[in-house]
């Protein structure tokens, strides 16, 4: 009785894997998932993908070629092949009729964040995204159309190909927003905002993150949305010497960065950004604290150390310091571009600071010998002392002819805009008394 059940559980066994069914492609998937030898597993996974047995044509077959296509995917982006996922894009794309539009987008998309994980690819995928957008033009696929032009966009802003990038942000706006997608409409908004900044339109990039928020609280949007969201408005406030505000924008995109599970990294940038904010308020005491503080400690890198270095030098009010830290850490501070813009205006604001200091206590005093002070070149302290004369930083004359400084003791203020305001009154005194007069004459 035990044989016969044996047996028939052999041929059970051996009609599960008959070469061709459902079961037994299923079967070369696992094995191929848990193949060490990628070459192997290739080979397999592409007979599971390119698969036309009558069992595969079922939803369940077409899941499977869904997962094999992702593992394949995975393999190439192991390898950084661009190219080979870019050939698997267009190579897949008659299985694109067999299941629905919302898994062809997923898919497609999924491919193309495999891409971007490929190192030096933003110009593939550029090529890539441009092929995908007139394929879906072409297929009439809206949907998915729409939010590869959206990809396009932001993978041209980081090209810098502004002009390209605004002509196509206006028609996605125009078009998104007849079909009332807000949650694309977000996205298309942000990109837009970052476009303008990038350009330094200020007033055009906070129009485009008003309608960005607009959008975003008709809707429930990620919290990684609402994170950039804030991360651009920070960074404008910041523009704007506003740097309270931006703190504050800042430390929520922080928050919402560093709790997405896995990491993120621009948590380390809003970090750096908050620090940053700090020492342009001159809130040095601040950037210890934070750096010792738990988040400090969690990213604590050699870029941390770099602001560190900053507000130290900037408390100490030493520009020597000041510029050996930047030469140190000149990698860390001058590829972040919000960084080295606004370091230049510090560095220009403690240069101004330590020339009051060596001036203070003349009132007459040679260029050289402040030159010599300072240790800047001769024509950089000149250009700069006429710089700050024209701004009314102090008052004096640069007699060039003798090289020297005159600091002048009287910095009362113009005081045109006071009397000009008593001759006002005096008149309007005058006017009135002659009206009242006139009014008397008329009565008598």
């Amino acid at each position: 009785m035990s044989s016969t059940k044996e047996g028939e559980k052999n041929d059970e066994n051996v009609a599960v894997l008959t070469p061709g069914t459902l079961p037994f492609f299923q079967n070369m998937y696992a094995e191929a998932k848990a193949n060490d030898n990628k070459d192997d597993a290739l080979t397999k996974l592409n007979e599971v993908l390119n698969s036309s047995d009558f069992d595969m044509q079922c939803d369940d077959g077409y899941r499977l070629q869904e997962k094999a296509i992702y593992e394949i995917g995975n393999i190439f982006a192991t390898r950084k092949n661009g190219e080979a996922l870019v050939t698997l894009m267009k190579d897949i794309r008659p299985f694109f009729s067999k299941i629905p539009k919302a898994r062809t987008a997923k898919i497609v998309r999924t491919l193309m964040d495999l891409v971007a994980k490929v190192p030096d690819s933003v110009e593939l995928q550029l090529n890539v995204c441009k092929e995908c957008v007139a394929w879906c033009s072409k297929e009439k696929r809206t949907f998915l159309r729409q939010r590869l032009e959206t990809r396009l966009v932001r993978l041209q802003l980081r090209e810098k190909k502004y002009v390209d990038a605004l002509k196509k942000i206006q028609e996605l706006v125009m078009e998104v927003k007849k079909l009332d997608d807000k949650p694309l409409l977000v996205e298309i908004h942000v990109t837009e905002a970052q476009v303008h900044h990038a350009l330094s339109n200020i007033p055009k990039a906070k129009a485009a993150l008003t309608a960005a928020r607009t959008n975003a609280n008709a809707i429930y949007v990620a919290p990684e949305t609402q994170a950039e969201i804030d991360m651009i408005g920070g960074t404008i406030n910041a523009d704007e010497k506003d740097y309270s505000t931006a703190y504050s924008y800042f430390f929520e995109a922080f928050e919402a960065f560093d709790a997405i599970k896995g990491g993120d990294s621009r948590a380390v940038d809003c970090f750096k950004y908050m620090l940053l904010c700090k020492i342009m308020n001159g809130d040095t005491h601040d950037v210890s604290a934070l750096i010792g503080g738990k988040h400090g400690i969690k990213y604590n890198g050699v870029s941390l150390n770099a602001l560190k270095a900053i507000s130290d030098s900037y408390k100490k009010r030493s520009l020597e310091d000041y510029e050996k830290t930047l030469e140190t850490f000149k990698e860390e501070l001058e590829n972040d571009t919000m960084i080295s813009r606004h370091l230049n205006d510090l560095s220009e604001r403690l240069l101004e600071q330590n020339l009051v200091r060596i001036i203070e206590p003349y009132s007459r005093v040679e260029i050289a010998f402040v030159a010599e002070q300072i240790k800047l070149p001769l024509q950089k302290v000149e250009a700069k002392m006429s710089q700050m004369i024209l701004d009314g930083k102090f008052s004096g004359i640069l007699d060039q002819g003798k090289g020297h400084l005159l600091v002048f003791d009287d910095n009362s203020s113009d005081k045109t805009y006071e009397h000009s305001l008593k001759t006002i009154n005096k008149m309007d005194e005058v006017v009135e008394s002659l009206f009242t007069r006139a009014k008397q004459i008329q009565t008598a």
